[in-house]
């Protein structure tokens, strides 16, 4: 339950961002875009509030306010919030995923899959797998125990 509350907190949030990108966007695709995401953000925390109403458990509230990464005042400012929104979400629904199973992992998954999704129509400069922490080549990313990174011949 605890990945579904992080999740509900983040959607919370999601939802009061998404306010802000709308108020700060011109009449036109981006307020489409705006008013879509606000609207999928919305029917998901309620689905979660369900989800968790119906496990007996107390979904976390929403807060009055929320503090914003950076100033919003213009329309490009409010696409580079709802690209970072997008991509903050990426990683609560990937925690998500990872804690989780059955039908909730496949909400997560799915919830995992539009957020990047928005995030790239947004702009994000995403990573090949959203919502998981970027991992250096000297790290040994993308090999197997006994491999090496590199080809040989």
């Amino acid at each position: 339950m605890a990945a579904l509350q992080a999740a509900l907190s983040a959607e919370h949030a999601a939802v009061y961002g998404y306010g802000v990108v709308g108020a700060r966007t011109p009449a036109g695709p981006q307020r489409d875009a705006a008013r879509a995401g606000y609207a999928a953000h919305q029917a998901r925390r309620d689905a979660l509030q369900r989800e968790l109403d119906g496990a007996a458990a107390t979904g976390t509230a929403a807060a009055a306010g929320y503090r914003l990464p950076f100033a919003v005042s213009d329309a490009a400012g409010a696409g580079q919030l709802a690209a970072h929104i997008e991509t903050q979400l990426t990683a609560v629904w990937a925690d998500a995923v990872a804690g989780t199973g059955g039908a909730l992992r496949q909400t997560a998954a799915t919830a995992l899959r539009e957020t990047a999704l928005r995030a790239a129509q947004w702009g994000a400069d995403l990573s090949a797998l959203p919502g998981l922490p970027e991992q250096d080549a000297a790290d040994g990313a993308g090999t197997t125990p006994g491999t090496s990174a590199s080809a040989s011949g």
